[in-house]
């Protein structure tokens, strides 16, 4: 007989015994904090897309780096909006680039933090695409020269991990075999192992300034139908040098998470994107629903799915929710 010898409520009949028994939890530890960084001095702009985040300076990112430290976040996720742009996303490259102003400002204002920056073109590009453009085509093997030139750039600003986003085959071994060449060595590298070709990106389009001015990117982001083929993405990226992987979006993709916690015994994380994130930013504005307790059951499913760390939007008002 199980009842009413076991009542599962028991363990549910208060907030000490329901914690003392939870079996997933969320910590300040766990989150990542994406920063958008722009030209200029003293610039800190609402974004209108991704209400409570802001396109900074980079002089604006390293008191904002500074804050979250001081919140106890481990980490931020650098994103760089160029003061010009061409078809090769020469300013994503540059020494003078804002990303890298960016990271070397973060490393004298808040030398404890992480600095993670996304290795992209399509910030950079005139034409919106994540690599170079021949016609109406984007070129995977020409791209690899120029991902390694930036992943380079920012090592040598002082970036602590690169973390390559545009899913071209093989930029993964390009980056780790010019950085080992450069005496990078040991800096690690975040790959977006499996990025889907998802609707969810919408408000971050805006944010970054990155759609694409022709077409889409369906020819080399990974379609949303296919679970066993980001598999294959992950492990290939493995195999050719990624120290830590990414599954992106989250929330619609949380059986991939699943599977590749299953499958692999690395770090993996999930970028909770800015469509889920602006969901609940407008649902919430319209008295619909609860903002923290939605995005709080947001963030504790894609840890139990079994991510080991999340990029969230979310990260700085969650770092008091979890304390």
């Amino acid at each position: 007989m199980s009842f009413p010898i076991h009542r599962l409520r028991r363990t549910r009949s208060s907030l000490p015994l329901r914690r003392l028994v939870a079996e997933t939890r969320v910590t300040v530890d766990d989150l990542v904090y994406p920063l958008f960084v722009v030209p200029g001095s003293g610039v800190r702009r609402e974004i209108s897309t991704l209400p409570g985040c802001f396109h900074l300076s980079p002089d604006q990112v390293a008191e904002e780096g500074l804050a979250c430290q001081d919140l106890g976040l481990p980490a931020v996720l650098l994103f760089g909006l160029p003061e010009h742009k061409d078809p090769l996303g020469s300013e994503g490259y540059s020494e003078r680039g804002v990303v890298q102003q960016a990271v070397r400002a973060l490393k004298q204002q808040a030398p404890d933090l992480l600095v993670i920056t996304d290795v992209c073109l399509c910030e950079y590009t005139s034409h919106g695409h994540c690599g170079v453009v021949q016609g109406d085509k984007v070129l995977n093997d020409p791209t690899l020269e120029l991902l390694s030139r930036m992943a380079l750039s920012h090592a040598q600003a002082g970036a602590d991990v690169v973390a390559p986003s545009d899913m071209m085959d093989g930029r993964v071994a390009a980056l780790r075999l010019t950085l080992d060449e450069q005496g990078f060595d040991e800096l690690p590298i975040l790959s977006y192992a499996a990025k889907f070709a998802s609707a969810f990106y919408g408000p971050f389009r805006e944010a970054a300034g990155s759609a694409p001015a022709f077409g889409d990117r369906r020819s080399y982001q990974m379609d949303p139908a296919n679970a066993r083929e980001a598999l294959r993405e992950i492990a290939l990226d493995l195999k050719e040098g990624a120290d830590l992987v990414l599954v992106k979006p989250a929330l619609a993709y949380l059986d991939i998470v699943r599977a590749a916690r299953q499958e692999f015994p690395v770090p993996l994380g999930a970028y909770n994107v800015s469509g889920e994130y602006a969901m609940v930013k407008a649902a919430a504005a319209r008295g619909w629903i609860d903002e923290e307790r939605v995005a709080r059951e947001m963030l504790l499913s894609i840890k139990r799915a079994g991510a080991d760390f999340v990029i969230t939007y979310f990260a700085k008002d969650a770092a008091g929710w979890f304390k």
